[in-house]
């Protein structure tokens, strides 16, 4: 017997499974609005030098601040003061007769800097003087957060698979709010950067354990509803931060604000169900009965027939597998799981490394941040319902791949379109931005539906694991526009395109049942493409 078979007697799509799904919304607003918080928490305000030091021996006398400038900062050639650059000693003759001060020697900030706080009123860059020399450092907490990130789906995903979704779940939250909480309070940059990494191993079995709680408690025909309508919460997330953003100005402050909703979901955490389907694929029979009867009453069903009492339960699972202690060797173990493992670690690497590079390379609207911000997070919105339709029309695998190769071409137009023609290239690069996000996810729901049950947490894991690497390669892969101007474009598109032809080698999971045991994936496709045979022959 299949768990699909239990789904037809319980209801694979009801109240209980939407309950689930809105129950997970929360946790799940919360993952962009840290993933791409340091966008505004690292944001680097205009600044200049603090030129205090120059009036010691009272040599300004009566001079305005504006003059005060002329003779102390040099400016760039928009006439604006140079931000990591001071004369050595004030330089009057400026004042007089307005000569370039292209020859006149300068030091470095000798006093600190004074920042322009009319956008942000701190930021990590205002805090510790993250400038000039140490402006790198502003982007490394991004990288150091995504590392957390990295690790955490290693072992969430083992943690997952071996003591439950909902167990670990609750673990992910606490992490979260304590670690994200705690780096609010930071008192030096090195104890912000280690809390930012702690908690992005928190998030990360928020994100794997919502996916794969929904999928696993729907039946087929409903999981690209769950799975692409409920990933609506990150755009949605993605959308209030730059509301946040915009309301809060000081750092700590948003950093408080976008953690206090998982306190919230503790709350709502204790009427999640645990997954149904790990819980007889570890022979854990009479916890998964207990969840059963609280889907069907929930649905609204009858009462549980008498194949599907604890007897019958117990040989949902081929006993063999029961007993198994799964950990990731389990995905190269046998040729076919060897297989899907390569070709998926190829398909997030792209689908990820495409993403972050797009984002962080499109120019704006002319537009402040915020509302820059909000656009980009709103045209994720089509891009997701428009994957929800061609997933159930094409199949998840032809989806993958066009969305990849269609992101890929986007870039490579954009590479031959003079950079004078803006509109036409904005509107290409947004394009290609809504394209990106559209394999994004389609590839969270098409992994979930190709591992099997017993190591699916597994395969997250090492999926999301590759992923948050492409993640972390896509700012190095920007910095060589100072080699070549196109060759970041060039890279990101062949990264692309080739993740797109490679998906093409993945079975397609379009109204096939979810695969329970690593037999499922190795035996012939026979007896899961074709349900209806496979039901006739087990009863």
């Amino acid at each position: 017997m299949k768990f699909e078979t239990i789904l037809e007697e319980i209801g694979g799509f009801g109240p209980f499974q939407i309950a689930i799904l809105i129950l997970l919304s929360v946790p799940r607003i919360v993952l962009p609005c840290h993933f791409l918080l340091n966008n505004f928490i690292a944001g680097l305000p205009p600044h200049r030098c603090d030129i205090s030091t120059l009036d010691d021996g009272g040599l300004f006398g009566n001079l305005t601040q504006e003059q005060r400038l002329t003779v102390s900062v040099p400016v760039r050639e928009d006439g604006e003061p140079k931000s990591c650059e001071m004369f050595a000693e004030p330089q009057f003759q400026l004042l007089a007769n307005r000569s370039s001060s292209a020859d006149l020697p300068t030091v470095q900030c000798q006093s600190g800097w004074v920042y322009d706080n009319s956008t942000f009123t701190s930021t990590l860059a205002t805090e510790w003087d993250l400038v000039c020399d140490r402006k790198s450092l502003t982007k490394t907490t991004s990288t150091i957060f995504f590392f957390g990130v990295m690790f955490g789906a290693i072992t969430f995903g083992y943690l997952c698979d071996k003591y439950g979704r909902k167990s670990t779940l609750l673990v992910s939250y606490i992490m979260a709010i304590v670690f994200g909480f705690s780096s609010a309070f930071a008192n030096s940059y090195v104890l912000f950067a280690v809390l930012r990494f702690l908690t992005g191993f928190g998030l990360t079995g928020i994100s794997g354990n919502s996916i794969v709680l929904s999928i696993e408690w729907v039946d087929t025909g409903h999981r690209s509803f769950i799975g692409v309508i409920g990933s609506l919460a990150w755009s949605a997330g993605n959308m209030l931060l730059a509301g946040f953003a915009f309301m809060v100005n000081d750092w700590r402050t948003l950093i408080m604000t976008v953690t206090a909703p998982l306190g919230f979901a503790v709350l709502t955490w204790w009427w999640i169900p645990e997954s149904a389907r790990w819980l007889l694929a570890n022979g854990k029979v009479e916890k998964a009965h207990f969840y059963l009867e609280k889907c069907l009453k929930f649905n609204k069903r009858e009462k549980l027939s008498s194949k599907l009492k604890l007897e019958t339960l117990s040989s949902i699972e081929v006993p063999e597998e029961q007993d198994k202690n799964y950990t990731y060797l389990h995905l190269i173990k046998t040729p076919k799981m060897r297989q899907l493992t390569l070709l998926t670690g190829i398909v997030w690497y792209g689908v990820a490394s495409t993403y972050y590079g797009i984002s962080l390379n499109i120019s704006g609207f002319g537009l402040n941040m915020y509302l820059t911000h909000f656009i980009y997070a709103a045209i994720e919105v089509p891009a997701k319902l428009m994957v929800y339709c061609f997933v159930n029309i094409i199949g998840r695998r032809k989806c993958q791949a066009g969305t990849l190769l269609l992101t890929g071409i986007c870039i490579g137009i954009n590479i031959f379109i003079p950079k004078g023609l803006w509109h036409l290239r904005s509107a290409i690069a947004i394009l290609g931005k809504g394209l990106s996000e559209a394999s994004f996810t389609t590839v969270f729901l098409y992994t979930t539906e190709l591992y099997p049950t017993v190591i699916r947490q597994n395969g997250l894991g090492y999926t999301s694991f590759i992923s948050r690497l492409g993640v972390s390669v896509a700012p190095l892969v920007l910095l060589l526009e100072d080699v070549w101007t196109l060759l970041p474009q060039i890279i990101i598109c062949s990264v692309a395109i080739i993740a797109g032809l490679v998906s093409l080698l993945l079975p397609e999971t379009l109204n096939v049942r979810l695969p329970e045991t690593i037999d499922d994936i190795e035996k012939p496709r026979l007896a899961i493409k074709a349900p209806k045979i496979y039901l006739n022959k087990i009863k």
